[in-house]
């Protein structure tokens, strides 16, 4: 794959360059702040973009900004946010698109688990961080929808979120494919979302909290990376 990255923090920035090269990828652009992204991207026309949220000139929320921007004069381009922290009022917009994921950076670490997400955001899929569903769906109240769901479901529902077939949910909780496709059918059934020729009921359980989320506002401050 083609890969433009975007990040501010210049160790983080040539450590991940390394990374992906090492994998067989090229890195055809490199971008410390958003409109250097947008630039590298727009000249680059890479296969995938690796953006991190927070970045130069403002340090808020303008590594996400930049990734809608791109997603609308890009719509090509597969779009992977890293994170220190849960941002989500520009991932609902962006997910719904697909080619989107959205992981906390500490799942570099995990080389191999990595790479397998840029592989399916830049196939047309998704992969959002499980540990980000899971804190997402732990802030709902008591009304939420999502507050039916038990912890086994929870942990499907984390999987799927990252994009993964129920054959892959399977491996991960050491389940029976037969058990997945059970814990799948009551998550559909307690959000309330039938079966449609129409729409992809698996995006659509995730985006149930995502804009529920998105509703609260923005996290709290304590919380946030600096």
């Amino acid at each position: 794959m083609r890969i433009v990255i975007g990040e501010d923090s210049a160790l983080f920035r040539e450590g991940l360059a390394r990374l992906l090269a090492d994998a067989g990828h090229e890195v055809a652009g490199k971008a410390a702040d958003a409109p250097g992204l947008l630039a590298a991207v727009a000249a680059a026309r890479p296969d995938l973009a690796v953006i991190d949220v927070r970045m130069p000139p403002d340090r808020t929320d303008d590594g996400a900004r930049a990734a809608r921007r791109i997603r609308e004069s890009h719509p090509d381009v597969g779009i992977v946010l890293l994170s220190q922290h849960i941002e989500t009022r520009h991932s609902v917009e962006l997910v719904t698109r697909g080619r989107f994921g959205y992981l906390l950076k500490d799942r570099v670490l995990d080389v191999d688990d990595f790479l397998d997400a840029l592989r399916r955001v830049a196939a047309g899929g998704s992969a959002l961080d499980p540990e980000v569903v899971t804190r997402l769906i732990g802030r709902r109240p008591p009304d939420d929808p999502l507050a039916r769901l038990t912890e086994r479901e929870r942990q499907v529902l984390a999987l799927m979120a990252e994009g993964r077939t129920n054959i892959g949910i399977a491996r991960r909780l050491w389940l029976t494919g037969r058990t997945v496709e059970t814990h799948v059918g009551s998550i559909m059934a307690k959000l309330g979302l039938a079966a449609s020729d129409e729409d992809h009921r698996r995006v659509l359980a995730v985006l149930v909290h995502l804009r529920g989320a998105a509703r609260q506002g923005p996290e709290d401050p304590t919380t946030a990376a600096p």
